[in-house]
């Protein structure tokens, strides 16, 4: 047969085997495929572009006050349940946080197909900052990937959870560890790493999927080969264009070797676009807690990545607070969407960030459109600078400014952000962003810390507390306006909302409290319905369709960094980087738990008729 220069008989052999024994093909996966069929779930972010919406409305605005419990299943397992289930046809899947077991359910009868429960070392286990949370499994071509916490990514087979292949990614002993769900495009599965607290340094590795083959690996930090940057030709926002990064962008941002435990790492979403072939994601916080320790921008660290698929080389990049002095993680998920900015349709890249300022980016060529507070209590920064991108940052605040073991008070956001890892989701029908957000600020003392291998390498002291002057809660459900970079509406919550959101075509829009209630609001945010789960929800919203029902499904299991006190027993006020004592009151409210629960309507209730946006308003 004829092959093209490219590909050799070495590289298909393996796939020729995996096809004859799996019956995989060695081409793209048929999970963009799947991800098209709403009666399926089989992406965490339910699609590629992180949308979290579904064209499903069987339950819609009219009818979502009757939603009544279908069952439940338990995972066996406490501590903070974060992502949720894959459905494809006939088959739910569905994880848990350390020892990280995957379970295959069947719809029809919720019969346990089978359990995979990998054998794991617990001294992974306080090597995990802020819980041992793991994000979910991913599905392809036949296989279920799951990326445990001591950094081994597993391929197992979807109908038997026998394992196919696995791979280490890490190493614990460094202060590795992985929560992050696998991100599988085209014939690739991501997966990234944890550990900033630790003084990892971040990377984001590409795996082929049908032998766990490594393709390519980009680190955050360092020199332009490791971090698969072109000087000439990677873009990044500068002086209000877009210019090359240039020969040793993040080198000449670090003091000496610091780079080499500075953090970036990459534990949140990624996202995909097939015309460009682009995955998007964003790095983490750098190393040290303490600024003084580490001058400079810190690039790129708390940075925006567009990559090419195929060969990992970065295409632009963006850092949304340089030389951070707060610990604003820029892993939170990218979402794809046409966006209308200014009268201008663009294909768009929306980024809600810790740092407080939701960011609007053209996601073709790396330009800023929109930076703008999502949370109205924010004040380490007075606004982001449209030319340079940089947020201008109040004195007051700056820990780095005011010094080593100086309690900075008064700082909004606290270290969590305004909004953490947990995804938002975007409405096709409406064009606006349904977000999940917490409504916290903390006083931030940092100190000098020496880097030991394995050990936490954070140097800060803090405490967090409601935002003043406020409504008093943690959190804040609300509607956003990508194009202009405003709020439209805005739910206030008694804790954070800490659950992935979900969209639908019912004009619905579902999410979770700490308390552990279910939410569903309209497009206006009033609320239709709510159900009190087992536990504090930290899950995300899901939903399928199954034998012509439509189901709404969601993991409730308290834990997190905003519920690691409860999760953990920890009682200091300043345990759990801050979050023990300002979540303190959770335990009047909720317990540990591990449920899955799962909704849909009476069967002798018909549906209602669908109810459009505009008839809402």
């Amino acid at each position: 047969m004829f092959l093209p220069h490219r590909i050799s008989l070495s590289r298909l052999w393996p796939c020729v085997v995996l096809a004859a024994v799996h019956g995989a093909a060695c081409a793209d996966s048929d999970v963009e495929k799947l991800t098209k069929d709403p009666k399926n779930w089989a992406m965490q972010a339910g699609d590629l572009a992180n949308q979290r919406y579904s064209e499903l409305k069987q339950i819609n605005s009219g009818n979502a006050g009757q939603l009544q419990v279908a069952w439940t299943f338990s995972t066996g397992v406490l501590r903070g349940h974060e992502g949720g289930p894959l459905v494809i046809d006939d088959t739910l899947y569905v994880h848990s946080p350390f020892p990280n077991k995957v379970y295959a359910i069947a719809l029809e009868d919720q019969r346990i197909k089978w359990k995979y429960e990998p054998k794991q070392d617990p001294a992974v286990i306080p090597v995990m900052c802020c819980d041992v949370v793991n994000r979910g499994v991913a599905y392809a071509n036949g296989k279920i990937f799951l990326q445990q916490a001591d950094t081994t990514l597993v391929a197992l087979d979807a109908k038997t959870g026998k394992e196919i292949w696995k791979v280490k990614t890490g190493d614990p002993k460094k202060g590795e560890t992985t929560t992050n769900t696998p991100h599988v495009f085209k014939d690739k599965v991501l997966t990234g790493v944890s550990g900033g607290e630790f003084g990892v340094r971040g990377r984001i590795t590409a795996y082929d999927i049908n032998t766990g083959k490594l393709i390519w690996q980009a680190h955050s930090t360092g020199p332009d080969k490791e971090m698969l940057i072109d000087p000439g030709k990677t873009m990044t926002w500068t002086n209000g264009k877009m210019a090359p990064v240039g020969k040793d962008s993040s080198l000449k941002t670090w003091k000496g070797d610091q780079w080499k435990i500075g953090g970036g790492t990459t534990w949140g979403w990624y996202s995909y676009d097939p015309q460009l072939n682009l995955v998007y994601y964003g790095t983490g916080n750098p190393s040290t807690w303490n600024p003084r320790q580490r001058p400079g921008d810190n690039k790129w660290s708390m940075a925006i990545f567009a990559r090419d698929l195929d060969t990992g080389v970065a295409k632009w990049v963006f850092q949304m607070t340089p030389h951070d002095e707060w610990d604003y993680d820029g892993v939170n998920e990218m979402i794809l969407a046409d966006v209308n900015v200014k009268g201008k349709q663009r294909k768009a890249l929306v980024h809600m960030d810790r740092n407080g300022f939701g960011y609007t980016m053209d996601r073709v060529t790396g330009e800023l459109l929109v930076a703008e507070k999502f949370d109205p209590a924010v004040n380490w920064a007075t606004h982001v600078d449209m030319k340079t991108g940089r947020p201008q940052v109040v004195a007051k605040y700056s820990t780095d400014k005011n010094g080593e073991e100086v309690n900075s008070k008064g700082i909004c956001p606290a270290a969590l952000g305004s909004k953490d890892q947990q995804p938002a989701t975007y409405s096709r029908k409406t064009g606006l962003f349904y977000v999940p957000t917490n409504h916290v600020c903390m006083d931030y003392e940092p100190f000098k810390v020496e880097y030991t291998a394995g050990q936490p390498y954070v140097g800060s002291t803090l405490e967090m507390y409601p935002a003043p002057d406020s409504h008093g809660g943690l959190g804040n459900f609300i509607a956003w306006d990508a194009g202009t970079g405003k709020i439209v509406w805005s739910k206030p919550e008694k804790f954070s909302v800490w659950s992935g959101a979900l969209s639908t075509a019912g004009d619905v829009v579902f999410y979770g409290t700490l308390e552990g209630y279910l939410k569903a609001v309209d497009h206006n945010g009033k609320e239709l319905w709510k159900f009190k789960t087992p536990s504090g929800i930290i899950g995300n919203i899901n939903t399928w369709e199954y034998k012509g029902k439509q189901y709404i499904g969601v993991l409730s299991g308290i834990g997190g960094w905003a519920g690691i006190g409860l999760a953990a027993g920890l009682t200091k006020s300043s345990d759990g980087l801050g979050a023990a004592g300002g979540y303190k009151d959770l335990a009047n409210y909720t317990e540990l738990g591990g449920v899955l629960t799962v909704f849909t309507l009476p069967d002798t209730v018909a549906p209602s008729g669908d109810r459009t946006a505009a008839q809402d308003k």
